[in-house]
């Protein structure tokens, strides 16, 4: 596990969403300059950290 969803940084949604949409929205910036291998592993880091910080978390 590289990231702990039950951390108290994590515990703010605004704070969660800001640390998944960040990779997401460089992987498109990635993609507009023509980097597909850097915005898949932007996109693959958003993808990660979605799935751990929403669906692994643990409600408080």
């Amino acid at each position: 596990m590289l990231v702990d969803p039950n951390a108290p940084f994590f515990r703010q949604l605004w704070v969660r969403v800001a640390c998944v949409a960040t990779p997401l929205i460089w992987a498109g910036v990635e993609l507009y300059t023509g980097n597909p291998f850097w915005a898949l592993l932007s996109g693959a880091a958003g993808l990660y950290l979605a799935f751990e910080l929403f669906v692994r978390r643990k409600p408080d």
